[in-house]
């Protein structure tokens, strides 16, 4: 039978997200950003939450107070504070909103991952410190520049890199903060308790707090693989062209809808939408909407190929069988291929054009339409 964990000593906690994330290029700040299907913010507020964090208070910007109440929706025991010009005086803000403690976290939102294990060793390195800090060993050899040439070297087996959330008593904290000479900068809170004479322990912390803070990083929690598929059919009709696979064949009749009705191209459109989760064609080129009629297909796919660039990835392969009695498809089938990559980017080892009949059963077998069915790969850059 398993052991349960040890209970967590009682704490309050501090999210820092008062800052403007500009690095990470977003169209808003970063901690009210998604990542893995939550604001960022709103991960680290679960953890400290389920913890069991008596009080929670986070550090918002200025007018952050609607982002907020959307990011922490239906999250109770928090309470948002306006930040101040720098993270050391948003954190004493912090620190003065906090009612009752003996024992505070305080975290930086952009650290999402946080774990629990992290969070007990913090706690309990209390026991015996004012301050207590998560951190990793330095893997890297390290070079002293000056003015862009090396000028020596620093011994890695002395430094550590410094993570959240960092852990102090209270009373000791509290007062570093309102000691703190407002000409210094402060890197992070154990700076401040350590300006003040306070002694920090480091514990361990966890490769997977690392921060976010370029917009790759927001990239690159992707799947590395994704998958989608697409089906679609489109009526025969005499006094049309002919569209397949982005080539016109020739042909006694061509497909009907209100673009060129490419059921090739179609189906791979969908597939690759449905592999990045943007719905499907009808949703980006609605029939209902008249600059779309007898539009090229080609328009569409390269409309697709786009949007699975902005979502962080690449056209890995395709599969298209496309299902008729007629025309012939193999006559076709390379050329088709190649535009097929030629739209996507990629090289045409990556196209797989099949063809099959149902029999000369069903609408396709007797002549009535033709149906294509996709399956799209992507693969994040």
């Amino acid at each position: 039978m398993l052991e349960a964990p040890p209970p967590f000593p009682s704490f309050a906690a501090i999210v820092v997200a008062a800052g403007k994330g500009l690095r990470a290029g977003l169209p808003l700040p970063k901690q009210f950003a998604m990542w893995r299907g939550k604001p960022v913010v709103r991960h680290s507020v679960e953890a400290l939450l389920n913890a069991g964090a008596d009080q929670l208070i986070v550090m918002i910007p200025e007018g952050g107070e609607e982002s907020i109440r959307k990011a922490l929706s239906g999250l109770s025991n928090w309470e948002a504070v306006v930040g101040g010009e720098t993270r050391q005086e948003s954190v004493a803000r912090g620190l003065e909103a906090l009612e009752t403690a003996e024992r505070v976290l305080i975290h930086d939102a952009a650290r999402p991952n946080l774990q629990d294990h992290v969070i007990h060793s913090l706690l309990k390195a209390l026991d015996d410190y004012p301050g207590a800090i998560p951190v990793l060993p330095v893997v890297d050899s390290l070079a002293v520049g000056e003015n862009g040439v090396m000028a020596g070297t620093a011994a890695r087996e002395k430094l550590r890199r410094v993570q959240t959330p960092q852990a102090f008593r209270f009373q000791d904290i509290l007062e570093a903060h309102r000691a703190w000479t407002g000409s210094l900068t402060a890197g992070d809170d154990a700076q401040v308790l350590d300006a003040a004479g306070g002694s920090i322990a480091l514990v361990d912390g966890d490769e997977r707090l690392n921060k976010l803070t370029f917009a790759e990083d927001f990239l690159s929690d992707l799947l590395p693989v994704r998958i989608g598929t697409g089906f679609d059919v489109h009526k025969l009709v005499t006094g049309q062209d002919l569209w397949l696979g982005g080539i016109r064949i020739d042909h006694d009749k061509g497909l009907a809808g209100h673009s060129d009705a490419d059921v090739a191209l179609h189906a791979i459109v969908d597939a690759l939408l449905g592999a990045i989760g943007k719905g499907d064609i009808g949703s980006h080129f609605p029939p209902s909407d008249p600059q779309w009629k007898g539009a090229n297909s080609s328009q569409f796919l390269a409309h697709a190929a786009d949007l699975v660039g902005k979502s962080g990835y690449r056209t890995g392969n395709i599969d298209l069988t496309i299902i008729c009695e007629a025309p012939k498809i193999g006559p076709h089938r390379d050329a088709m291929r190649h535009r097929i990559a030629e739209l996507l980017g990629v090289d045409m080892d990556a196209i797989s054009v099949k063809a099959t009949t149902t029999e000369r059963l069903g609408f396709t077998g007797r002549g009535e339409g033709i149906a294509a069915q996709a399956v799209a790969t992507v693969i994040r850059n």
